[in-house]
């Protein structure tokens, strides 16, 4: 514990709570505190892991005490990391893939057996509820599973067909790129560092990876579980630092840059890549609808808006931030939708009960502020919450839900990344899903309905990288056979599925021409051997090879 750490959390509230206002979560004596778990032998043993020598700090948002003491990285300390992540790399390789992914899986077991400790730090480092945090650990299981079952699949030689049958062998191998830099997020800092390293290591790879500052614990964390189950330490390396010192110079190294943040930063990652040549995956923002059709189970679809509107206080790449609902059951839903927002319990505490937790710092609080005091300034109407609590702490801001919001309120096209969403009625369908189209963002969308043929038809006119049918994000990102990415303004590339480890490969054919040349043979001059070429190309096609 440093000597500013808090030794408590927001369990205890610091003041009366606001009538009208969210009820505050319980909490449970004996409850593990930020002293508890934050130790100075913890927070030594994790931070051997980073390479640097400087001193930076992260910050508790239940509380804003600060957390723990941390190294901090220099360019130069970048362009260490990444000579023995290079060095480490080469060794790596070599390792069966079989071998490999069995470290995933023994991963996947240690994530499990030790979810609380990280489930710890996940809520001291992030602010959010208890249940929000363990859907990293779900997420990052379900990602450990599929690549430590399915990377040898992935990643075997493949035969293909040769230009001339018989005559042409093709295979397709796939080479790891070397040495991954990945720019890891705040807001899940568990799924999107780790969830993400994993089939990067799984196809050969070292990682580098910058997490941001204020969630670093949890990464590293992450490492220590990954080593203990196999993974050889040098193969991934850990900086931290300001992204704008620090980050310019992973891109800089790089083999291959993993991004997932704001679409701003990402157009500044991908035009670094782009100047060396080098590929990238980037997970942008988004401004996800949900679409409640005529049809939809009001309740359900109710509490599926709950869930994905205010999971993680809003501070989710997939949240719904606009909601459009069918004129004729608009009214019903709303009532339904504004009581179970009205009764979210907020809290802080290390345990369950707590329905929503804290924003992660200032300028996420000011962000929410701003939209929504806007937005009421300019004519929008207050359903549920559009207050901060800091009865409970400082970053705290109740759920809230709007409607009659209209361009040009920010809150209308701009992402809030926040515990806040606007409501839209409309009366028919393919006006919903022009207005759900009408922004620049892709990454999300969500659609409720009885009739699931009609909802997927619907759905696949939707401009968003995922679409959930009856649930608002968890389905498809759960899902990780499939894909998962953004359109437009939301991003390129996508994890998950064979694109989520293939992306980190460089694909190798090899073409071994036997018996004849294809070239002028057996005394046939350039003329007769085009005829012969072209009476060949006419029998492949109609014996139908592709």
């Amino acid at each position: 514990m440093t000597d500013s750490q808090d030794t408590g959390t927001a369990a205890a509230t610091t003041g009366t709570t606001p009538v009208g206002g969210n009820p505050v979560a319980p909490t449970v004596p004996g409850t593990r505190t930020a002293a508890d778990v934050v130790t100075p032998e913890l927070v030594a043993r994790l931070t051997r892991g980073v390479v640097g020598g400087g001193r930076t700090a992260n910050h508790c948002p239940f509380t804003g005490a600060k957390l723990a003491d941390l190294p901090e990285s220099t360019p130069g300390d970048v362009t260490l990391a990444f000579e023995r992540a290079r060095q480490a790399q080469r060794r790596w390789e070599r390792t069966p893939v079989k071998e490999r992914a069995a470290v995933l899986l023994r991963f996947h077991d240690l994530v499990l057996e030790r979810q609380a400790e990280v489930l710890d730090l996940i809520q001291l480092e992030t602010g959010k509820a208890r249940l929000h945090a363990h859907e990293e650990i779900q997420a990052v299981a379900v990602a450990a599973r599929h690549y430590g079952r399915k990377a040898p699949a992935y990643l075997r030689p493949k035969g293909h067909t040769g230009v001339v049958p018989t005559l042409t062998k093709v295979v397709e191998l796939r080479q790891p790129r070397g040495v991954v830099g990945q720019i890891a997020p705040w807001n899940y800092p568990f799924e999107l560092s780790v969830g993400d390293a994993l089939p990067a290591f799984a196809a050969g790879n070292a990682v580098v990876m910058k997490p941001d500052t204020e969630t670093a614990l949890t990464a590293l964390w992450a490492r220590e579980r990954l080593i203990e189950a196999g993974l050889p330490e040098d193969v991934w390396q850990v900086v931290l630092g300001d992204g704008p010192v620090i980050g310019p110079a992973v891109v800089a190294h790089a083999d291959y840059v993993s991004f997932t943040g704001s679409t701003r930063t990402g157009r500044e990652v991908a035009q670094g890549a782009a100047a060396r040549l080098i590929g990238a995956s980037l997970e942008l923002g988004g401004k996800n609808p949900m679409l409640v059709l005529r049809d939809a189970d009001v309740e359900k679809a109710a509490y599926g808006a709950v869930r994905g509107c205010f999971s993680s206080a809003g501070q989710l790449c997939v949240s719904i931030e606009r909601l459009y609902v069918h004129e004729s059951v608009a009214d019903d839903f709303v009532r339904r939708f504004a009581a179970r927002t009205k009764a979210m319990r907020l809290g802080g505490a290390l345990a369950y009960g707590a329905d929503m937790g804290s924003l992660v710092g200032e300028r996420q609080l000011e962000t929410v502020t701003r939209h929504v005091d806007e937005a009421v300034a300019k004519g929008a109407r207050l359903v549920a919450g559009g207050r901060a609590r800091p009865d409970i702490g400082p970053l705290f801001y109740e759920p809230t839900i709007l409607e009659g919001v209209q361009a040009p309120m920010a809150v209308c096209e701009e992402e809030t990344f926040g515990p806040v969403v606007s409501i839209y009625r409309f009366s028919d369908e393919d006006e919903a899903v022009a207005l759900a189209n009408a922004t620049p963002y892709g990454l999300n969308s969500s659609v409720w309905t009885r009739d699931a043929r009609r909802g997927r038809e619907l759905a696949a006119r939707l401009r968003t990288g995922t679409v959930n049918i009856n649930e608002s994000y968890a389905a498809g990102y759960g899902s990780v056979q499939a894909p998962m990415g953004g359109m437009g303004d939301s991003g390129l590339g996508r994890r998950h599925g064979a694109e989520g480890i293939l992306k980190y490969t460089e694909a190798q054919t090899i073409a071994q021409q036997r018996l004849l040349p294809l070239a002028p043979s057996f005394g046939m001059d350039d003329e007769r051997y085009a005829a012969f070429m072209t009476r060949s190309l006419r029998a492949m096609k109609a014996l139908r090879l592709r």
